[in-house]
């Protein structure tokens, strides 16, 4: 099976030979995978060099002519380290544009704690306006791509990521999904860790809900499945635990609850390991998953 990474390369390159609007700007990072595209668009793939404060503004820029830009690199390097650009360049212009991530949170141990960002949701959660897909499959990735570059001229970021769940889910109505029905309580799962949740939750009398697209947050999905189960809410996200924690309580604000935010720690793992390994630590696989549910739900 191909890669998330792998479909936004192919996608994106046809839809430069279809859309004129469209235009892609990298820092090095996929640049192999574009270079066919660029000799044949050398006026819409633009290679910044290793220059992510520029990246974005580039993609700033272009939006300003018409353009519908889409800006690639490592998270850490698209949101982390260029944020005042984001901030500026896409929000205080009030341009569109549509960032598309790589890395995810850990994908990449041997890279370190820069090629790491967990935060880079919440980051965005700080600005208005930003539409946020994380797929939990290629197939996903490619339906939500193609969504994000037809939305106009507003601003969204695609999280993709080497892990994937096992098959892909509708994701093309971006709303958050019903996966199972239970009710001693709600499991919110995101993106990539759905395939965990339904294993840790496996003959559990829970609902599963499953969401590929986090912002703006389903208030009405979530407040549909806590009424017809117990208050009781699970947050599993793949980035900083607690990110969606806020919103979740913003849709339940009329509803007495508990929320048991669980996603990737704050604390720096130095150990490179596996991103198995990784996930293992910040308790988010079945095992680890299962014991915090059934532990909270008591």
């Amino acid at each position: 099976m191909d890669t998330m990474r792998d479909r936004f390369v192919s996608v994106t390159s046809k839809l430069l030979d279809e859309d004129h609007r469209l235009a892609v700007v990298l820092a090095e990072i996929t640049m192999d995978g574009f270079r066919p595209a660029q000799q044949r668009h050398p006026d819409r793939v633009i290679n910044v060099g290793i220059r992510e404060q520029l990246l974005v503004g580039v993609g700033g820029g272009l939006a300003l002519t018409g353009l519908r830009p889409v800006v690639h690199t490592f998270a850490s390097f698209l949101v982390e380290r260029p944020f005042e650009q984001v901030k500026l360049d896409f929000g205080h212009q009030g341009t569109g544009g549509v960032l598309v991530s790589a890395s995810a949170s850990y994908d990449w141990p041997a890279g370190g704690f820069t090629h790491m960002a967990p935060g880079d949701v919440a980051l965005l959660d700080t600005l208005d306006g930003w539409t946020v897909h994380t797929p939990g499959h290629p197939d996903e990735a490619e339906a939500l791509l193609r969504h994000a570059y037809a939305a106009g001229d507003d601003k969204v970021y695609v999280r993709l990521t080497g892990q994937s769940n096992a098959a892909p889910r509708p994701v093309g109505d971006l709303r958050t999904q019903t996966v199972r029905t239970g009710s001693a309580g709600v499991v919110l799962a995101v993106g990539p860790l759905l395939d965990e949740v339904l294993a840790a939750t496996e003959g559990l009398d829970v609902t599963v809900l499953y969401a590929a697209t986090v912002r703006p947050f389903d208030d009405e999905a979530l407040r549909a499945a806590v009424g017809r189960a117990a208050p009781q809410v699970v947050l599993v996200e793949p980035y900083l635990a607690g990110t969606s924690a806020a919103a979740a309580g913003q849709a339940l604000m009329e509803v007495p609850h508990r929320i048991l935010p669980l996603g990737v720690g704050r604390a720096e793992l130095r150990r490179y390991g596996t991103v198995e390994e990784h996930t293992a630590a910040h308790g988010l696989d079945a095992a680890s998953l299962r014991q915090r549910i059934t532990a909270f739900l008591r």
